[in-house]
This record gives C-alpha cells, sequence and structure tokens, in this order.
C-alpha cells in the first residue's frame, strides 16, 4: 500500500511537469526607459500589427494620441476595404497603477473592458515605436510615416521575435492611400 501511495505521488508529479512543460509562460515584457507621453502624442501610423477583430478589412490606419488631464485620448481612425468608409473609435489611456511608468498604460475603448497597451521599444527622436502586450497577442509596430525604411522596420520585427511575438501572424497595414492623398 506504501508503495502505491509513493507511485501515485510520483505519477502525478511527472504529470504536472509534462503538462508544465506544454505550457508557455511568457518572460516578463521590458518596456522603454524613460517616455514621454508629452513627445508620443501626436499622429502614427499602424505599419504592422497582429491580427486584433477590430482591425479586420482596415487600411490606411492611424492612431493619434493627445493628452488630456490626467489621461491620453486615443483617437484611431481605419479606412474600410469593403465598406469604402472611414471608421473611427476613441478610447482612453491611463498609466498602469502597478508600475507608475509611461511606458505600460492601460487603454479602454469600451467600458469596463482594458487592453494592457506597453511602449517596448521607441526611437529617440520618437519616429518609430513598438507596443505590445505582456501575454504576446498584441502587437503594433508604429512610424509618424506612412511608410517605414525598410532596415528600421527589419530591426523591430527582430526584436519582436526575440521577444516571443509570433511575428509570423503579423499583418501589414496598406497604407497607400495616404500616398495617394486619399485621406490626408
Amino acid at each position: 500500500m506504501e508503495h502505491s501511495s509513493i507511485l501515485n505521488k510520483i505519477l502525478t508529479a511527472l504529470g504536472s511537469l509534462m503538462l508544465l512543460m506544454g505550457c508557455s509562460v511568457n518572460q516578463p515584457l521590458e518596456t522603454a526607459k524613460d517616455v514621454s507621453l508629452e513627445k508620443y502624442q501626436g499622429v502614427w501610423y499602424d505599419i504592422a500589427h497582429l491580427p486584433q477583430k477590430l482591425q479586420d478589412d482596415c487600411r490606411c490606419v492611424t492612431a493619434e494620441y493627445t493628452l488630456k488631464d490626467g489621461f491620453v485620448e486615443v483617437f484611431n481612425t481605419c479606412y474600410n476595404k469593403e465598406s469604402g468608409q472611414v471608421s473611427t473609435i476613441t478610447g482612453k489611456a491611463t498609466t498602469s497603477t502597478e508600475s507608475g511608468d509611461n511606458s505600460q498604460l492601460q487603454v479602454q475603448f469600451f467600458w469596463p473592458f482594458k487592453g494592457d497597451y506597453y511602449i517596448i521599444k521607441i526611437e529617440p527622436n520618437y519616429s518609430y515605436a513598438m507596443v505590445g502586450a505582456p501575454d504576446r497577442e498584441s502587437l503594433w509596430i508604429l512610424c509618424r510615416e506612412p511608410q517605414p525604411a525598410a532596415v528600421k522596420l527589419k530591426e523591430y520585427l527582430n526584436l519582436a521575435e526575440e521577444l516571443g511575438f509570433n511575428t509570423s501572424n503579423l499583418v501589414y497595414t496598406d497604407q497607400s492611400c495616404y500616398n495617394a492623398k486619399e485621406l490626408k
């Protein structure tokens, strides 16, 4: 009976270990240091992102950030490929209470739901940024211009992959309407 109990404990421990090995646990997501929300505000073009329901059938996607009293207003614009209509949504970003750091925000488009918005990397001149969530399910590569420099995009893609984001699922945003001055 004692051998049976020990054997059960060993088998339970082995089973638990096998389950843990099959689970993917992400490392904490490091964020950019000393982010100035004042410099971050303005228009950003979505260059590439992991699939998001709100961005299905979108092209010429921008996000405009404006500092308000105690929060950042987020104004997203999308030109819908199917309908030909421009759609917008406004949200509110606040500094994560856990970090007190401007690089870790919570964004809310629909009450009561909030999502993590971590500024992972940003250029010193605030020309490119990479934003994601610690679960690695959300990622955006942003630029101040509709067409990024290929070498800079490659740098950001490599970093995203190193950090555990599935870059093979990235959607590259068609920003051609800005080149054609359709929506400017």
